[in-house]
C-alpha cells in the first residue's frame, strides 16, 4: 500500500513538478468564483482594539466607600465608623466549578509538586523569597494554583493534610510581605484567590493556630494588593490581583469598600485586557484559559456571597470563549499558537462547560487575528495578524503568516509550541528557540525572525502591518477557500515582503501553497539571501523523501498517505519538536525547503495532497 502511495506521488509530482507553480496560477485565473471576500490591512497598533466595560451600577453612598477605600481608608472604619473593627474572617464557603487536573493532584498526596510533566519533592522544595525556581514552578508553588489539583484527587478530609504542609511550610519562610517571587502580584493574586476559594481545604483541620495564620495572612496579602495591584508588569497579572481583591471583598468580614474598589479596577483592567473581539491583547490562547479561569472562580465567590455576577463579568466571559473555539482542529484540542500548547479536548471542554458559556467559535476574528478555515474534516489555521505588542506580549512569538493543517484527528502540519512551558520537561535555555520563526510553519529569510525576539516574553521591531484578503473561488471540480495574506517583517533588514498563498480544497483533501518575496521598494536590491520554508509535522506523521527532492510521502497512525510536492529542487526532511498540551516535548520531522533567494524577489509553490 505504501508502495502504490508513492507510485502516485511519482505521478503526482511528474503532474507538478514542471508546471508546479503555472498550475497554482491556473488555479487562481481560472476562480472565477469571488463571493464572500474580504480585504484588510492590520497595523500592530491598531490590530487589537480595547473593549470598554462599565463597574456595577453604585449609589453615591457606595461611590464615597469607594473613593475613600482607595485613598487608603481602612474598609473596617468605612463599613462600621462607630464601632470597633470587626476580627477578619470569612462569610462563605466556595464552589468552584473549575476542575484540576487528578493526575498532579495524587502526586501532591504522594509528596511531590508535578508541573509540566516534572516532580519535585515537597520536602526538598525551597519556599523562601531567594530560592530560584523555574517559572512554572514559581506560579504552581507561589500561586497556590495546585490546591485545584489537590481539591480533585480526593475527598477532602484525605487531602487536608497535605495542604495544610505545605501552607504551614510556606508560611513559615514569607511571613510578611517581601520582595521575590511570591510577591510578584500575579502569584499574590492567585494565591490570595486560592486560599478564598478552597479554604476548606488548609482551614478545617484540627490545628487552630494555622487557621489563625491564614486569615491573617490572607487579610495582609489583600491590604499588599490593595496598594499594588497597578505595579504588575502586564495586564493579565493584574487581572489576577484584581480579581482577587474582589474576591476578598466579597469573602472577608467588612469587605464592601474593598469590593466596591476592587470591582471598579476589574472593569478598567478587563477593558484594557480584551479587544473588541473577545481575544486577549497577548495573542496568547493559553493567557485567554487563565483569563476564563480566574473569572470563573470569581464568580464562584460572588455566588457563594449570594450577590448578582457584575454584568462585565458575564460579558467579558461571553468574549472570551469563541475566539477559543476558533483555535481548536479536528480532535478538539487548541493549536500552538504564541508560546501555548496543544491543549487536549477534555481541558478545554471541562473548561468552557466551567464558564456556562454557550457559543459557535469566532468567525470573523480582527484583533485577535487568527484566521481558521474549515474544510470538514480539515481545519486550517494561520497567524494573520502582526505579533502582540512589547507591552502586551506574555509569551510573545515572530509566528505571522505560520499555519497548522489537521484532518480528522490528525495533525499534519503544527508549529512547535510549548514556550510558555518552559522549565518543566521543556527546558528553559530553548525558550527563546520555541518563540522564533524557524518554530512555527513559515518562511525565514537570512535565519532571521520576523520579528525580533527578547528576553522575558517581549517582542522587538519586525511585523508592523499585515495585508489580508480570504474569499471562495471555484476551480475546475470544486470549490476551495483562498487567503493571501503578506507582511513586512523582512522589509527593512533585506528589502522584501513575503506573501503566502494558501488554498483550501472544499473537501479538506487538498492544501495548495505559494511563497512570494516580494521587493519592498520600487526597485529591487541585488544579490542573494539565503531562505527556509518549515514544515513541523504532528506527532506519529512518518515522512520519507521521494526521489529527486521535490517530494515527500506522510503516512499518518491510521495509515492514510499525504504527498508533499514542490517546486523547488532543495526539500529535506530534518529533526524538530513538538510540545503537547502537558508540557511533555515530542521529537517529530520537519520538511524544509530551502536555498538562496534573489533580493529582487521570488516565488515558491508547494502542494499538500491526499492520496486515495
Amino acid at each position: 500500500m505504501r508502495r502504490e502511495a508513492q507510485e502516485k506521488g511519482a505521478h503526482l509530482q511528474h503532474e507538478l513538478a514542471l508546471p508546479l507553480d503555472a498550475h497554482i496560477e491556473e488555479s487562481l485565473v481560472e476562480s472565477d468564483g469571488d463571493t464572500h471576500g474580504t480585504h484588510e490591512t492590520i497595523a500592530a497598533d491598531r490590530a487589537l482594539v480595547l473593549t470598554d466595560f462599565d463597574p456595577p451600577a453604585i449609589s453615591a453612598g457606595e461611590r464615597f466607600l469607594r473613593m475613600a477605600y482607595r485613598m487608603g481608608i481602612p474598609g473596617s472604619t468605612l463599613a462600621q465608623p462607630f464601632r470597633r473593627p470587626a476580627r477578619t474572617r470569612l462569610l462563605a464557603t466556595v464552589e468552584s466549578p473549575l476542575a484540576g487536573e487528578r493526575a498532579a493532584g495524587m502526586a501532591l498526596r504522594a509528596g511531590h509538586f508535578y508541573v509540566h510533566g516534572v516532580k519535585a519533592p515537597i520536602a526538598q522544595v525551597d519556599f523562601g523569597p531567594t530560592a530560584k525556581l523555574s517559572p512554572p514552578f514559581e506560579r504552581t508553588v507561589h500561586g497556590f494554583t495546585w490546591l485545584r489539583d489537590l481539591q480533585a484527587c480526593a475527598p477532602r478530609e484525605q487531602c487536608t493534610q497535605v495542604a495544610e504542609r505545605v501552607v504551614t511550610s510556606w508560611l513559615k519562610v514569607n511571613p510578611k510581605p517581601a520582595k521575590g517571587p511570591a510577591w510578584k502580584v500575579e502569584h499574590a493574586g492567585l494565591r490570595l484567590l486560592g486560599w478564598l476559594v478552597h479554604a476548606p481545604l488548609i482551614m478545617s483541620g484540627k490545628d487552630k493556630a494555622l487557621r489563625q495564620d491564614v486569615i491573617a495572612s490572607l487579610e495582609e496579602t489583600a491590604r499588599w494588593l490593595d496598594r499594588n495591584v497597578t505595579r504588575a508588569p502586564e495586564r493579565m497579572g493584574e487581572l489576577a490581583g484584581w480579581c482577587a481583591i474582589t474576591a476578598a471583598g466579597l469573602l472577608l468580614s467588612d469587605g464592601k469598600p474593598r469590593r466596591l474598589f476592587g470591582e471598579a479596577g476589574l472593569a478598567r483592567t478587563l477593558g484594557e485586557l480584551v479587544g473588541d473581539d473577545g481575544g486577549v491583547l497577548s495573542r496568547s490562547p493559553l493567557a485567554q484559559i487563565q483569563a476564563i479561569e480566574l473569572l470563573v472562580e470569581l464568580s464562584a465567590c460572588y455566588r457563594a456571597a449570594k450577590r448578582d455576577i457584575p454584568e462585565a463579568i458575564q460579558a467579558v466571559l461571553q468574549l472570551l470563549v469563541p475566539p477559543l473555539l476558533a483555535l481548536t482542529h479536528g480532535d478538539g484540542g487548541l493549536g500552538s499558537w504564541q508560546g501555548g500548547a496543544a491543549v487536549p479536548a477534555s481541558r478545554l471542554a471541562a473548561l468552557i462547560e466551567a464558564s456556562g458559556v454557550r457559543a459557535r467559535p469566532l468567525r470573523e476574528p480582527r484583533g485577535w487575528g487568527y484566521q481558521s478555515i474549515a474544510a470538514k474534516p480539515a481545519v486550517l489555521q494561520v497567524d494573520a495578524s502582526p505579533p502582540p505588542l512589547a507591552r502586551h506580549a506574555r509569551h510573545g512569538c515572530a509566528s505571522t503568516l505560520a499555519f497548522e493543517f489537521s484532518y480528522g484527528d490528525h495533525r499534519l502540519i503544527v508549529n512547535c509550541g510549548g514556550a510558555a512551558m518552559a522549565g518543566g520537561q521543556v527546558p528553559i535555555r530553548i525558550e527563546q528557540g520555541l518563540r522564533a520563526t524557524a518554530a512555527h510553519s513559515t518562511l525565514t529569510l537570512g535565519d532571521a525572525n520576523s520579528t525580533a525576539v527578547l528576553l522575558d516574553g517581549k517582542l522587538g521591531s519586525g511585523v508592523g502591518e499585515v495585508e489580508i484578503e480570504m474569499r471562495t473561488v471555484t476551480l475546475k471540480n470544486g470549490s476551495a477557500r483562498r487567503l493571501e495574506a503578506s507582511h513586512d517583517g523582512y522589509a527593512q533588514r533585506f528589502g522584501l515582503l513575503h506573501k503566502r498563498i494558501l488554498i483550501l480544497r472544499d473537501d479538506g483533501s487538498e492544501l495548495r501553497g505559494e511563497d512570494v518575496l516580494v521587493p519592498s521598494g520600487r526597485k529591487g536590491k541585488r544579490g542573494k539571501v539565503s531562505y527556509a520554508i518549515r514544515f513541523h509535522l504532528g506527532r506519529h506523521v512518518e515522512a520519507t523523501l521521494g526521489e529527486g527532492g521535490r517530494s515527500a510521502s506522510l503516512v499518518l497512525p491510521d495509515g492514510s498517505f499525504w504527498q508533499f510536492v514542490t517546486g523547488e529542487p532543495g526539500l529535506e526532511i530534518e529533526e524538530s519538536m513538538w510540545v503537547d498540551g502537558n508540557g511533555r516535548p515530542h521529537p517529530v520531522q520537519q520538511l524544509v525547503i530551502q536555498g538562496l533567494a534573489s533580493r529582487g524577489g521570488g516565488n515558491f509553490s508547494w502542494l499538500l495532497k491526499r492520496m486515495g
